[in-house]
């Protein structure tokens, strides 16, 4: 089940953290970044943001977490992580079929690390295209990615 989160309550900005930090610290190694941002982010940051918050949750386990900035006809997927344990099962795809389904968004897009090939493969698989490579002001080389739904 995918549902949206309270991410100012303190105990789910906490479970949020905990994924981030699981899932982001894989990302991390496949960039081979020693200062990687998402990292960085502490529970306080989580729970003072402005982004909308959905998790994927099965039997009341929390299992993945996807990060939104939603706009009129375009959505901006900050984040989209799963937990390590729970990799490739078909939850970060639910996850985005669930943003396509729910807003209807003209216009998808999302970013992640330009060498973390299964983010990669996985967002070209789902019929994005890739839009730029650039890099960042930390040195990690990104990729952005563009998903047109109408």
């Amino acid at each position: 089940m995918i549902k949206k989160i309270n991410h100012s309550l303190l105990g789910n900005s906490k479970a949020i953290y905990e994924i981030f930090q699981s899932s982001y610290a894989v990302e991390a190694k496949l960039l081979k970044s020693d200062n990687f941002p998402p990292l960085k982010r502490s529970v306080l940051d989580i729970q003072n943001s402005k982004t909308s918050f959905f998790g994927y949750f099965t039997d009341q386990q929390f299992l993945g977490v996807m990060e939104l900035e939603i706009y009129s006809n375009h959505i901006h997927v900050r984040s989209l992580t799963v937990d390590p344990s729970y990799f490739r099962q078909g939850i970060g795809y639910r996850l985005l079929q669930f943003v396509i389904d729910e807003f209807h968004p003209g216009l998808v897009t999302v970013e992640t690390g330009h060498a973390n090939h299964p983010a990669v493969n996985f967002y070209l698989n789902f019929g994005f295209k890739k839009n730029k490579v650039f890099m960042t002001d930390v040195g990690i080389e990104k990729i952005s990615f563009t998903l047109e739904t109408l």
